[in-house]
């Protein structure tokens, strides 16, 4: 499954809402982007991210904040940027340092302006099946799906990792489109009885390459959402893809797969949020 194409069709469609916008209204999305300290990967994905948004004509407001500014001084940034009406969106890079309390980070985003779809009003929507702001990995999983025509109605799904990220709301979302959901994580039992079961397997462990071909029903569909380099520098996913694409009909490769997906979603919700700016409640 080529993320990595679909994610150029979705940007390409947002570009063009975003020259309809500042047509029609002379809006142009806005999104704030908050990295606090010098993670290496945190560089690299708030980098790719802001390149993705200016090919679209999403705007950025960039903040690079030290790793020891302080929890307030970080909410007030927030507040900020939450009273602002011409920021639509507000993206707080994780993770934080460890001083930073994470939880109050994400509840003091508005959720009307939370492009991650982390707060917890998003999330309760979600699982009410009345969804405003989604995480985007998961989101960008249900698009790839959709993109190859695989419909999860009726099908028996099995998620392996319960993270507030993917896991989780992926259960929401799978449940809204009439999936049979089953959770698996690190105190399942016969992990391998468990995914062989999937006509649809979700895996997002943040281990390399724990699912093999061995551990899947021949045909199934499987999303790799784990991202893992390796000491020789490779990146590889949470499947051996060396074993499962001859037994998998359809794969996410890693790279190219669930990550461009992810970030395609990001720069669709600020690009929602623009568009709904103005409107009650935003």
């Amino acid at each position: 499954m080529d993320g990595k194409k679909l994610a150029q069709e979705v940007k390409a469609e947002l570009k063009q809402r975003v020259e309809e916008l500042w047509t029609s209204k002379q809006i142009v999305p806005r999104l704030a982007v908050i990295l606090v300290g010098e993670d290496p990967a945190s560089q690299v994905y708030v980098r790719n991210k802001r390149r993705a948004a200016e090919k679209i004509g999403i705007k950025t407001v960039d903040n690079l904040l030290p790793a020891t500014v302080s929890e307030a001084d970080l909410l007030d940034l927030i507040y900020e940027y939450n009273e602002d009406p011409n920021i639509h969106g507000i993206l707080v890079q994780l993770p934080l340092p460890a001083h930073i309390d994470e939880a109050k980070v994400t509840h003091a985003i508005l959720p009307s302006k939370d492009v991650d779809g982390f707060h917890p009003v998003n999330m309760g929507h979600l699982f009410m099946n009345m969804p405003h702001s989604l995480p985007c990995t998961p989101r960008g999983i249900m698009e790839l799906l959709a993109a190859y025509g695989i419909s999860p109605a009726g099908k028996e799904v099995v998620i392996v990792g319960r993270s507030n990220i993917v896991g989780r709301p992926m259960v929401a979302l799978m449940l809204n489109a009439d999936a049979t959901v089953t959770v698996a994580h690190s105190k399942t039992k016969d992990l391998r009885a468990v995914t062989k079961r999937a006509d649809i397997l979700v895996v997002a462990t943040g281990r390399p390459e724990m699912i093999t071909g061995a551990d899947i029903k021949p045909g199934a569909v499987v999303i790799d959402v784990g991202v893992n380099r390796l000491a020789d520098g490779h990146l590889v996913g949470d499947v051996q893809r060396q074993t499962v694409e001859g037994v998998a009909s359809y794969l996410t490769p890693v790279p190219g797969g669930v990550g461009p997906m992810t970030i395609a979603m990001l720069m669709k919700q600020t690009v929602e949020f623009a568009e709904k700016s103005g409107q009650d409640g935003y």
